[in-house]
C-alpha cells in the first residue's frame, strides 16, 4: 500500500495500531505502508508514549535550540539604530553597531535585513529596487555629476547644490546657496576643484546658470568659465533625469532623510553631517 499523502493522519494512526500488535515484523509492515523503518518506529514510539493524538498530530519541527540565533542584544542594537537612522538600510545599520557595540558578534546583511523586515521596520517604499544595468566611469575625476536638489524641505526656492564623483559616489560637495546663479555655482565649484583637481568631464542638466537655450550650444557665462579651465562639459538628455542617476539617487536618499528625521531646518552644518555619513 502507498502512502497517501491526503490522508497522512489516518496512515500514521492506522501504522501505529497494527505495528503495536506484535504478530508481524516492523519491518514488513513498513514495506507495506511505503515508510522507511527509522519512520516507522517513530510513530510507534509515539503512540506508545502518548496515544492515538501524539500520531494524528504532526510535531513542530523548530529546533529546541538555536546556537546561530541572533542574541537579542543585536536586535536591540539594531532597532534603535533604525530608530535614528530611520533613512538607512541594513548594510550601513550594521557598520554602526559594529563600531557602537565592538563586542557584539558580526551579522550579516542579510540577517540584518530579515530582522528589520520581521520587526516591522521596512516599508514598501524603502524596499530596494535593482537596477537592470548599471553605468559608471573607470576611476575617479573622469567625470562628475553636478546638480541642484529641488526646493522640497528647504525653506527657499532652491536646494542645495551637489557635485558627485560617477566612479566612486563620493559625494565631493554639498553646499547651500542663496540662489542659483554663476557667482555661488563658480564659488563652490572653485573650493572643489582646489581640494579635489579637476574632473575630465562634468555632467550637467539643461538647468541655470550653466544651460542657455538661446546659446545654439547652450553655453553660458559659467560654462564658458568652466571650459577654460580645461573641463569639458556633457549636458544630459531633456527629461531624462536618468542620465544623472548618480547625483538624483543622492538627492533621492537626502529627501528620505529630511522626511524621516524631521529636522527644524536643514542647515548647512546638518548638511555636512548627512555628507559624512
Amino acid at each position: 500500500m502507498p502512502w497517501n499523502e491526503v490522508q497522512v493522519s489516518e496512515e500514521r494512526l492506522r501504522f501505529a495500531i497494527e505495528a503495536s500488535k506484535s504478530e508481524r515484523s516492523i519491518a514488513a509492515i513498513c514495506r507495506e505502508f511505503g515508510i522507511t523503518r527509522k519512520t516507522g518506529y517513530l510513530w510507534l514510539q509515539r503512540y506508545q508514549e502518548g496515544g492515538a493524538a501524539a500520531v494524528i498530530n504532526e510535531r513542530s519541527r523548530r529546533p529546541h535550540h538555536s546556537p546561530q540565533q541572533t542574541s537579542q542584544t543585536v536586535v536591540t542594537a539594531l532597532k534603535a539604530a533604525r530608530r535614528q537612522r530611520p533613512d538607512w538600510g541594513a548594510r550601513k545599520l550594521g557598520r554602526v553597531i559594529a563600531q557602537s557595540h565592538p563586542q557584539l558578534p558580526r551579522v550579516s546583511v542579510s540577517t540584518l535585513q530579515r530582522i528589520l523586515d520581521r520587526e516591522g521596520l521596512i516599508q514598501d517604499e524603502d524596499r530596494p529596487h535593482r537596477a537592470l544595468q548599471r553605468f559608471e566611469r573607470s576611476q575617479p575625476n573622469e567625470l562628475w555629476q553636478m546638480d541642484f536638489k529641488g526646493p522640497q524641505g528647504f525653506n527657499r526656492g532652491v536646494g542645495p547644490l551637489s557635485i558627485l564623483d560617477d566612479h566612486s559616489r563620493f559625494l565631493l560637495a554639498l553646499r547651500q546657496v542663496l540662489t542659483n546663479n554663476t557667482a555661488n555655482v563658480k564659488a563652490v565649484l572653485q573650493e572643489t576643484f582646489i581640494q579635489y583637481g579637476l574632473p575630465e568631464y562634468l555632467l550637467l542638466d539643461h538647468g541655470k546658470p550653466w544651460y542657455d537655450s538661446i546659446n545654439v550650444w547652450g553655453w553660458t557665462e559659467l560654462t564658458v568659465w568652466i571650459l577654460r579651465q580645461g573641463v569639458r562639459i556633457s549636458f544630459s538628455g531633456i527629461r531624462h533625469p536618468q542620465t544623472q542617476g548618480k547625483v538624483e539617487r543622492m538627492h533621492g536618499a537626502l529627501q528620505r532623510a529630511i522626511r524621516k528625521r524631521k529636522p527644524a531646518s536643514p542647515s548647512q552644518r546638518w548638511l555636512d553631517e548627512f555628507r559624512q555619513e
